[in-house]
């Protein structure tokens, strides 16, 4: 049986981490929506895919059907990351953070659309803490929809990804196609630092300062890179500076939005922090994947849904649910 190429439209598209995932998997993308100027044109330098510079709230289902030229009900798939720093464990938690009500625009455009499946990607803070009774109503909303939903939290390093990130993936699928949402299997041992680099030419991209590499060598080296090490520093404009080491024989821990600006991570014994192109490769990006700017990348990745964790939630979707769909 030839399966059908099956469609899938991203919201909160941001570079095209996602949008990467899904090319890999076979799939079609329809039309990607993202807010950010710089998350925008990064995205174009990359992708044909068509995608609206646009606040999610001012975008209505009828007129991406009208856009994509298909009817309510046809889209395989729509995919979506609300932003989520409210909930985030990386920095100070709000519950209040209107950001974290972007969640019901996305719903709006579920109800709007009707696809088959829905892909909802968040932070692992929302089930932590006081933040269960807005996860709870946040399933509530999904299933509400007319959905089936299950929500697991998945660590991208068994699937491919040589960075621990924990996130949580709720998957829909609509009621009346009456198949349980499913979750791809871990795939194999992780992968360490040196496996992802190997190859790679070395290249001194933004060393330390000289005022941290005088205390980074009176660190030990073999801290879990999971593990953020504070030192105040007399003089320093931000008052304390965060370092994390990674280590060659293990994944690193979570690339956040500012690794290689105000803070981050360390190689495991070259003092200074770990380039763009370790990055890339740390966070399944290609090498020939276009970013403009050194903060922006930062920004960009650390915002990003891993491609290849995509790909493996992506294909097992086609699989195990569209698959059956089309027969």
């Amino acid at each position: 049986m030839v399966s059908k190429q099956p469609t899938v439209i991203s919201t909160f598209a941001g570079c095209g981490g996602s949008s990467l995932g899904y090319k890999w998997a076979g799939y079609h993308e329809l039309l990607a929506i993202d807010f950010n100027d710089n998350a925008v044109e990064t995205f174009k330098l990359n992708f044909d895919t068509p995608i609206w510079n646009r606040d999610i709230k001012d975008c209505t289902g009828q007129e991406i059907l009208d856009f994509c030229n298909i009817k309510k009900g046809e889209l395989d798939l729509l995919d979506g990351s609300p932003p989520c720093q409210g909930f985030s464990t990386a920095g100070k938690r709000n519950l209040t953070d209107e950001r974290n009500d972007l969640f019901k625009e996305f719903v709006r455009l579920i109800t709007e659309l009707q696809p088959k499946v829905f892909v909802m990607e968040n932070v692992s803070g929302m089930i932590k803490g006081g933040y269960k009774g807005k996860f709870n109503e946040i399933l509530k909303t999904l299933k509400d929809a007319g959905y089936n939903v299950k929500v697991k939290l998945l660590n991208t390093m068994w699937y491919e990804v040589p960075q621990s990130r924990e996130r949580l993936i709720f998957i829909g699928v609509r009621n009346d196609l009456n198949i349980e949402p499913v979750y791809p299997e871990s795939i194999g041992p992780p992968i360490s630092f040196r496996e992802a680099t190997r190859g790679l030419d070395e290249y001194e991209d933004k060393p330390l300062t000289a005022i941290i590499k005088k205390i980074a060598k009176q660190q030990p080296q073999n801290w879990n890179t999971d593990d953020k090490i504070y030192e105040s520093i007399k003089g320093n404009k931000a008052g304390a500076m965060s370092l994390k080491w990674a280590q060659w024989d293990r994944p690193i821990g979570t690339i956040t939005k500012s690794e290689i600006s105000v803070t981050g991570i360390v190689h495991p014994d070259r003092h200074r922090y770990l380039n763009q192109d370790e990055l890339k490769q740390l966070s399944t990006f290609p090498l020939d994947f276009k970013f403009t700017g050194r903060k922006e990348c930062a920004e960009r990745i650390g915002n990003a849904v891993m491609p290849r964790f995509m790909y493996h939630i992506a294909k097992t979707i086609k699989e195990q649910i569209l698959d059956k769909v089309y027969g």
